[in-house]
């Protein structure tokens, strides 16, 4: 199974589903599931059972999923999305002149042990200033990487650069941690805290907040953002 066949899955719920389709995310990924364990019967990879391989599958490319989802209006808005692998994987030699500079604008300085790149999926940037303007993490479930996700923000806010730069999760949350406000579970509790933010891509509907809601608040968020509307 290709990246391409779980776009054309997307594209085939948006056609039923429309601006909603988001709230399908779950379903869609256990239906490429199945698909992939097709091919994965066919080409059993070595060392790997089936579960290891989809969740290495499922998340390389629900990062690209949403990429997918958001790019075009992301760009309407002037700005620019990349994955953040390719930021840490590529040679600063490698990389278009625009990428290096974001890169740069992105990096958290330890001091005598060197400059990191704070692990995100996404970044978004201006393509004029080269300005980062927002991070973004993803995951099926929050325990996979929220309290990393606000290690980031705090480590991010430390420096005149980067303090500016917001870092936002996205997540089907299918283990239900950011659906109700009290009693509060810890997953959400570091989202409300330490985050600027989680938009969740789900059916069931959750409490929100100014910190948690649903995926189609993104967008809207982010041109308050840029309007300097955004709060902290």
């Amino acid at each position: 199974m290709q990246f391409s066949d779980l776009v054309k899955l997307y594209e085939e719920k948006k056609k039923k589903f429309g601006a909603e389709t988001y709230k399908h995310i779950s379903t869609l990924l256990r239906e490429a599931k199945k698909l992939h364990k097709k091919d994965w019967l066919r080409h059993p990879t070595a060392n790997k059972d089936h579960e290891q391989s989809w969740r290495a599958f499922k998340g390389k490319n629900l990062e690209k999923l949403i990429i997918h989802i958001i790019k075009d209006e992301v760009k309407g808005l002037g700005l620019n999305i990349v994955e953040g692998n390719k930021l840490e994987r590529t040679n600063n030699e490698n990389l278009p002149k625009e990428l290096s500079i974001v890169k740069r604008n992105l990096l958290v300085d330890y001091g005598e042990f060197g400059s990191y790149l704070p692990d995100v999926d996404m970044i978004i940037f201006d393509p004029r200033s080269f300005k980062v303007i927002a991070v973004i993490s993803s995951k099926v479930t929050l325990r996979e990487r929220i309290a990393q996700t606000g290690y980031w923000k705090l480590k991010l806010l430390q420096d005149e650069v980067t303090k500016h730069i917001r870092v936002f999760f996205i997540t089907p949350d299918e283990d239900g941690t950011l659906t109700i406000k009290k009693p509060t579970k810890k997953g959400r509790a570091i989202v409300e805290m330490d985050t600027d933010g989680s938009y969740v891509m789900s059916e069931t509907a959750i409490e929100e907040s100014k910190k948690v809601k649903m995926f189609d608040k993104f967008i809207e968020d982010l041109v308050d953002l840029l309007n300097g509307k955004g709060k902290r």
